[in-house]
């Protein structure tokens, strides 16, 4: 899709410096511009590129004025980043208006549609499924009996959510994750053979939720795994059953949750983070990458090592682990000569 000049200094409320019925069609970086391509300069260290960059129409501050000649339309805007931002906002939700129902597709006979909603091909819908209005649900997607999902939520290709499942509005479901799988439940007899454990609750997504691509969340065995309004998780993080994660909380990727630990309000968790079961952490907590949790956790702590301890304490105590081999010679050469005294 083409936009001139005119129509994205209409969208940003900008100003024109050049030619303003110039058209674009996609969005690029200001060194890697081309004709047709739309970009952006907000870091000063960039600011050379303007006057090489090879793209149509540039966003810039208004403060912005050239020290030689350029070659690119100009829109001026108050903040060129938060400009450009908006305008992302907007080529996507263009890029994803998408309606109807395409073929084929399996639909039960009982489930409930909303208005101008998308199912893509090859997607299946269970009975009793509840679909909101302004859903999207992309191609071979799997929607399994008694889901809600309510409205302007985006389900994308290859998601997978188990009967009974609840997701809220306004939530994004990556390609490839997994909602309400079998918890891991599994109990040994005297022989030492394990048996399964009925999984037979459910997964409960609050409004404004993302989930990663390839993301997994198990239902819980009885009850409810419950991810908070405004959490946001990203790709490959295994959440176990009867987990509870408050609301703004943001967890990066492969990190896993073991079952029935409780994580509080406004919590940033680092990547490949490993949480033991059965905790609660509290609200505003900061957890370092590669963090090993094993007992409960305060408010407003910052932790890092695993087993993971105080930051502020954890990096005093790196600049002894890094100095243990000279502290160890030191100790041997001292040794020595109380040896030799002797």
């Amino acid at each position: 899709m083409n936009f001139t000049a005119e129509q994205i200094a209409g969208i940003l409320e900008g100003e024109i410096v050049g030619d303003s019925t110039i058209e674009v069609s996609r969005l690029s970086k200001i060194e890697e511009g081309a004709a047709g391509a739309l970009t952006f300069l907000s870091n000063p260290k960039y600011t050379p590129y303007i006057y090489t960059t090879k793209a149509s129409i540039t966003i810039v501050n208004k403060s912005f004025i050239p020290e030689k000649d350029i070659h690119t339309t100009l829109i001026k805007v108050d903040d060129a980043y938060k400009a450009f931002s908006k305008l992302l906002e907007y080529y996507n939700q263009v890029k994803l208006n998408k309606s109807g129902i395409e073929q084929p597709t399996f639909i039960s006979d009982s489930a409930k549609l909303g208005e101008n909603i998308y199912i893509g091909a090859f997607s299946y819908i269970g009975n009793n499924v509840e679909i909101g209005n302004h859903v999207k649900i992309f191609p071979n997607s799997y929607i399994g009996d008694n889901v809600v999902i309510k409205d302007y939520t985006i389900v994308f290709a290859g998601v997978k959510i188990y009967s009974d499942c609840l997701v809220g509005s306004h939530c994004v479901l990556n390609s490839g994750a997994i909602i309400g799988a079998d918890g891991f439940g599994f109990t040994p007899n005297e022989k030492g053979e394990y048996h399964k454990v009925p999984q037979i609750g459910n997964v409960i997504l609050e409004d404004f939720v993302d989930v990663g691509a390839a993301t997994t969340i198990d239902r819980a065995t009885l009850g409810s795994t419950i991810i908070r309004k405004g959490v946001k998780l990203d790709n490959q993080i295994q959440i176990a059953h009867n987990v509870e994660i408050g609301k703004n909380t943001v967890i990066a990727a492969q990190t896993g949750i073991a079952g029935s630990t409780k994580i509080g309000e406004n919590c940033q968790i680092g990547g490949q983070v490993g949480i033991s079961g059965h905790l609660t952490i509290g609200n505003n907590v900061k957890i370092q990458a590669q963090s090993g949790i094993g007992k409960n956790i305060k408010d407003n702590e910052v932790l890092q090592g695993s087993p993971s301890f105080n930051y502020s304490d954890w990096n005093k105590s790196y600049v002894h682990f890094k100095n243990l081999p000279k502290l160890f010679k030191s100790v041997n050469e001292i040794e020595k000569k109380l040896d030799g005294n002797n």
